[in-house]
C-alpha cells in the first residue's frame, strides 16, 4: 500500500505503476476523494496487489468495509512532510494499528521535520536511513536569478517576464490559494494563457489544469506548494517564485521541478522587502547567493 497526501500525486504514482507492472500481471488501483467512489470500489472488489491511496478516501472505504489492510506486506508513506503540513498525521496514526505488525515500512520525505522524525522512530524498527541528496543541494543545471521588487510591482514584472521570455512551459509558485487565483486573473487580462491549481479547486478542475499544462495547451500554471506535489512535466523550462516560501527547503523542492533528466532550467525569484529574511534563510541553506537580475 502506498499512502500519499494529494490526489495529483496518487494519480501520478498510479500512472507510473502502469509502466512498471505492464508485463508482470500485477494488479493495482488508485483511490482518492473528490470523485464518486463506485468505480474505485469496483476495482477493489476485483482484487488488487498494489493500492495507491490518499488518507481520507482510504479511511472512508475502510469504514465502509471495502478495504482491509490485514494482508499488507509493504507500507509506503510518501511525502511524509506534506502529510504533516496538510494535517494528515492523525489519519496516519489511525491507520497504523490496522496494519500487520510484520511488514516492511518505507518513509519518503523531502525534509525531515521533528514530528515526522518522531513518528518514524515510533513505528520503524532499526530503520536504514537513505539520503539521495542533501536537503540543501540544488541541481547545477538550474540557473537561478533574483529580482528585488516592491510587492505591488510583482504583477507587472511577471507580465513583462512572460511576454519577453517565450519559454513554452512556466510554473509559477504562489504562497496562498487566493494569491494563485489572483495571479491567474492578472495574466488572463494581460492575454497570457494560464490556469491556477490549488486545494480549493474541484478534483476535475485540478486534473484538467494539470493535463492542459503537461500537454502544453496551457503555457503557465500557477500553483501552491501543496498542489504542486505530483507535478512532473517533461522539459519544464522555467520556474518563477512569485512569493518566497516560508520554509527554505521548499525553495529547493520548487526549483527542482525544472532542470530534470539532464535538461537545463531557469528559476526566477521575486523578492520584496518583507521577504528578505526568507531569502537569507534560503541562501544560508543552499550555500549560494542568487544572481541579482535587473533585466526584463
Amino acid at each position: 500500500m502506498i499512502l500519499t497526501p494529494t490526489r495529483e500525486l496518487a494519480i501520478q504514482i498510479n500512472e507510473c505503476l502502469n509502466e512498471y507492472t505492464r508485463y508482470t500481471g500485477i494488479r493495482h488501483c488508485v483511490i482518492y476523494g473528490g470523485v464518486k467512489q463506485a468505480a474505485q470500489v469496483n476495482e477493489l472488489k476485483a482484487g488488487i496487489d498494489i493500492l495507491v491511496a490518499t488518507p481520507g478516501r482510504l479511511l472512508d472505504l475502510m469504514n465502509q468495509g471495502y478495504v482491509s489492510l490485514n494482508a499488507v506486506r509493504h507500507f509506503v508513506l510518501d511525502e511524509a512532510d506534506r502529510m504533516l503540513d496538510m494535517g494528515f498525521i492523525h489519519d496516519i496514526k489511525r491507520l497504523l494499528p490496522k496494519l500487520p505488525k510484520e511488514k516492511q515500512t518505507l518513509f519518503f520525505s523531502a525534509t525531515m521535520p521533528s514530528a515526522i522524525a518522531s513518528l518514524s522512530r515510533s513505528i520503524l524498527r532499526n530503520p536504514l536511513k537513505v539520503e539521495v541528496t542533501p536537503t540543501s543541494s540544488v541541481i547545477d543545471t538550474i540557473e537561478q536569478y533574483i529580482y528585488f521588487v516592491e510587492k505591488q510591482e510583482k504583477k507587472d514584472l511577471l507580465i513583462n517576464v512572460l511576454k519577453k521570455d517565450k519559454k513554452q512551459s512556466v510554473l509559477v509558485f504562489s504562497r496562498t490559494k487566493h494569491g494563485a487565483d489572483k495571479i491567474a486573473r492578472i495574466l488572463s487580462k494581460a492575454g497570457i494563457g494560464s490556469e491556477a491549481i490549488h486545494g480549493n479547486k474541484s478534483q476535475n478542475a485540478r486534473q484538467r489544469a494539470l493535463s492542459n499544462f503537461k500537454s502544453h495547451k496551457t503555457r503557465v500554471l500557477i500553483a501552491t506548494d501543496i498542489a504542486a506535489r505530483g507535478i512532473d512535466v517533461d522539459q519544464l523550462e522555467l520556474v518563477i517564485n512569485y512569493d518566497l516560501p516560508d520554509v527554505p527547503e521548499t525553495y529547493v523542492h520548487r526549483i527542482g521541478r525544472t532542470g530534470r533528466a539532464g535538461n537545463s532550467g531557469t528559476a526566477l525569484t521575486f523578492c520584496s522587502k518583507e521577504e528578505n529574511t526568507m531569502l537569507r534563510d534560503i541562501q544560508k541553506l543552499t550555500g549560494k547567493n542568487l544572481v541579482v537580475s535587473t533585466a526584463v
